[in-house]
């Protein structure tokens, strides 16, 4: 039944040469060199030639085969184009017996074999035979069916007792699918047969020649002379109709009871499925005619297999986009539906029969029907996770996939994986449960190979009684029809899971937007809260000295306020690096003084309760020192920060080469902000010292305040400037005289603009609605304006486009700052970030002037 190449174990894997060097007989066989000069015959040729071997090497052919016979050759050679074709004539006169001979032609290492073997007179129409058998065949309503139908007319024709279909499952081993054998020599029909029974090397060679005879295993084979040409080599046999057999393969066919053997491949799609498996209990020997004819018939049977099975496949697929259809239409109605297993389980199922589905989407789960405990269900998609991307995966034992898996084998054997997602990849996963079955062996399957007397080399099977084997813990196998469905389906399903993707994407893009359009809302009104607080405290200077101070000093701490909400907001309320509050403080209150305030660390984001904490501490340290301590002479002050073993930010405050510092008498508003500020809005520590030689201060802030940027050129970053101040000296020739439209719908905001231009020497007309700006511009020659963008319910854009008409400079003024949304027409123009100060404007009028 199987055919065992006499190999060596080690070269499984290398290409079969089948160098046997014999062939069965009766029969005989010549190779000649394409000029038909004899160049190897058969030991057996005396028989019919009346010569020696060794005398026929190297004459002509012509002078031992009739003429007509050698013209017939030659055209049949002619047909010769491929390299494994096997041409044939029947009924052929060769000497001078009467016997007829069949005869086939092939190619084999530049040489022409040809064999004959004694035939038949006349022949039969093996069109008319074939295409009744194929008749039979058709009618046959199931695959099943279609196997013994198959069985049965290999049968009628060859005459064999017992003709078995033999079919390949994916790991190599056979099982006898279907059989017609005569009364009384019992039956195969079911036994298994394991794969190391029919080698690599041979159904490598099942491939190429399609079938192969054995007419009496008791038979003494004939050898081929000369055994090696002069070129080393040995002639290869592999497509030879007589081709002697493997010693150890008759040993097999022998332990079996069998004394005569045919097979006929089985070929579809190119691969090899079966085998027609002809056994005989007394020797026989079909014509070579009748062979031929089974041969037809069996590549006849592999077209019709192979049909029926791609209609099945194409029922399977039609289903698949039914179910694909529903699927998509079911989910675009209702998104909530992929998320529920039960109906997920439902349309799977109805497509792909299973017990059970498991659903893994962004790490949740769900379940429907018989499915493994929660924890080994993950274990089985972390294993799924280290297979291959992107394929559809299937085990009939998910014991090969994952340990442990025996304890839950009853409710899920099997399963079948869909991934649905890249990397962190998501599944549905279709569970089988277990399939208690008795498998029968023809023999233990678990000793189909032992080590000879020779060495390493394969040796036949001793019993082929029948051998039971219960197996558990397996599943039905999902068949690869159902594995191209699911390949369908799993496109459905990333169709629907990108579609969904797609949706939450639009809707969180939309989230993002209204959720930045309101933070930028609150801030632009956070600003102008600021402002008009600042605008108040400005126009309520009183004459008291003291009480200016007071205002002086209450404003500079709104100020920082409002510079660290600017930093915060200006990332969508977000951490923000401590340099920039640094800067921005030093920038505010020490650029007239001829020190230098000098940082060093690595870069640190504060959130935006520490920063806000920070500014207040930082503002209060630089303004007592711009009035106290080294800021207000030639000393400098050094900001060092790093952070600890527990990553919380130290920053450490030290002043040098100013003024004896003595302790302040009264505990004032200012030391309080430095002293518990930290400690009781952040949870950290401050500790500060007013040592004569200058003052020190210490800040510990937890690590929960503090994060890095995510990219930086350098590790470390040293700040030493003397930076330009918020309120830098006011040139009262900045504008010269020149009229300035200013467009503000707060009051308190617009005085605190107005005295600002005042101060730079600007005649200022203000309105507080479009229509009033419009009425200046009637009115007045304006040299430059600064248009608030909001005013109320309605913009300062009509404005703006009568401006650029008229040809007049401007600038926008608002709270979103950059954030503000301006029409196309307007986007290349400045828009100054609310509240006014003297350093914003002053700077933005030395852009546009020059």
């Amino acid at each position: 039944m199987a055919e065992f190449e006499k190999v060596d174990l080690t070269n499984c894997d290398r290409e079969p040469i089948h160098l046997l060097g014999a062939i069965q007989t009766p029969g005989f066989l010549i190779a000649v060199s394409t000029d038909w000069i004899i160049a190897r015959v058969s030991k057996n040729i005396r028989d019919l030639l009346g010569h020696d071997p060794e005398e026929l090497i190297g004459t002509p052919l012509p002078g031992y085969v009739p003429a007509a016979l050698l013209h017939d050759l030659r055209n049949k050679i002619s047909y010769l184009s491929d390299p494994d074709m096997v041409e044939r004539l029947f009924g052929c006169q060769i000497g001078t017996s009467g016997q007829p001979y069949d005869v086939a032609m092939h190619f084999s290492g530049g040489q022409i074999v040809i064999e004959a073997e004694p035939g038949m007179p006349g022949g039969g129409d093996s069109t008319n035979a074939v295409r009744a058998m194929m008749s039979r065949l058709d009618r046959a309503k199931d695959l099943k069916t279609f196997y013994k139908e198959g069985a049965r007319q290999v049968r009628t024709l060859l005459g064999y007792d017992r003709v078995m279909v033999y079919k390949f499952a994916s790991n190599g081993a056979g099982e006898v699918v279907a059989e017609a054998t005569k009364p009384g020599i019992g039956s195969f029909l079911g036994l298994h047969y394991p794969a190391s029974d029919i080698p690599r090397q041979a159904r490598a060679l099942y491939k190429r020649n399609l079938v192969r005879v054995i007419r009496d295993v008791n038979q003494e084979p004939v050898g081929i002379v000369p055994e090696i040409d002069a070129t080393g080599q040995r002639l290869d046999l592999s497509l030879s109709i007589l081709r002697s057999v493997s010693p150890i393969h008759i040993e097999y066919l022998k332990n079996m009871g069998v004394e005569a053997s045919l097979s006929i491949s089985i070929i579809v799609d190119d691969e090899l499925w079966g085998l027609f498996a002809c056994h005989n209990y007394a020797p026989r020997a079909p014509t070579f005619e009748r062979r031929s004819v089974c041969e037809l018939f069996a590549e006849m049977f592999s077209m019709r297999l192979e049909s029926r099975e791609r209609r099945l496949i194409t029922d399977y697929e039609r289903r698949a986009r039914d179910i694909s259809d529903q699927l998509l239409g079911a989910v675009a109605s209702d998104e909530t539906l992929l998320n529920d297993p039960d109906w997920l389980g439902d349309i799977m199922t109805s497509a792909i029969p299973a017990d059970g589905v498991g659903i893994w989407i962004n790490g949740n789960y769900a379940f429907s029907g018989s499915t493994p405990p929660t924890e080994d269900f993950r274990r089985i998609i972390r294993a799924l996770n280290g297979l291959a991307a992107g394929r559809v995966y299937t085990t009939d034992h998910i014991g090969s996939l994952i340990e442990r898996a025996r304890g839950f084998a009853k409710e899920a054997a099997g399963l079948l994986a869909i991934p649905i997602s890249r990397s962190p990849r998501d599944y549905v996963v279709l569970f089988r449960s277990e399939l208690k079955q008795s498998v029968r062996w023809a023999g233990d399957p678990h000793k189909p190979v032992e080590y000879g007397p020779n060495g390493p080399r394969l040796t036949p099977r001793e019993s082929f009684a029948e051998w039971q084997e219960e197996v558990d813990g397996h599943a039905e196998p999902f068949a690869p029809s159902e594995i191209r469905v699911a390949e369908t389906l799993r496109a459905t399903l990333i169709e629907v899971v990108l579609r969904l993707a797609d949706e939450a994407a639009a809707e969180r893009r939309q989230s993002t937007a209204r959720q930045e359009m309101l933070i930028a809302e609150l801030n632009h009104r956070v600003r102008n809260i600021l402002g008009v607080i600042r605008g108040l405290i400005r126009q309520s200077q009183p004459d008291n000295e003291e009480v200016r101070d007071f205002v002086k000093l209450v404003d500079g701490r709104i100020h920082a306020l409002a510079r660290a909400h600017n930093q915060i907001t200006d990332d969508h309320w977000g951490p923000a690096p401590l340099e920039a509050l640094i800067e921005a403080e030093a920038a505010a209150f020490a650029a007239t003084r001829q020190s230098a305030i000098i940082s060093n660390g690595s870069p640190v984001l504060l959130n935006p309760q520490a920063y806000s904490t920070m500014a207040l501490v930082i503002h209060e340290l630089v303004t007592n020192s711009t009035k106290y301590g080294s800021l207000s002479g030639e000393g400098e002050v050094h900001i060092n920060w790093s952070r600890d073993h527990k990553g919380d930010l130290v920053l450490i405050w030290h002043e040098v080469g100013g003024p004896p510092v003595s302790p302040p008498r009264r505990k004032g508003f200012g030391t309080t902000i430095v002293n518990r500020s930290v400690p009781y809005d952040l949870g950290g520590h401050a500790t500060i010292d007013y040592a004569s030689d200058g003052v020190r201060a210490e800040f510990c802030i937890p690590a929960r305040h503090v994060s890095e940027p995510k990219s930086y050129d350098a590790p470390n970053i040293r700040i030493s400037r003397k930076p330009v101040s918020s309120q830098q000296p006011v040139d009262p020739d900045l504008l010269g005289r020149k009229t300035v439209l200013l467009v503000e719908d707060s009051l308190i905001i617009a005085l605190d603009a107005e005295d600002i231009l005042d101060r730079f020497g600007a005649a200022v007309a203000t309105a507080s609605t479009p229509e009033a700006a419009h009425d200046i511009l009637d009115k007045e020659r304006v040299d430059f304006a600064i248009l608030d963008i909001n005013l109320g319910d309605q913009t300062s854009f009509g404005i703006a486009d009568r401006l650029n008409e008229l040809g007049i400079p401007f600038f926008f003024a608002s709270g979103y700052g950059e954030q503000a949304n301006l029409p196309m027409e307007h986007r290349s123009a400045t828009v100054v970030q609310k509240p006014y100060t003297t350093h914003n404007i002053a700077k933005t009028i030395d852009d546009l002037f020059g």
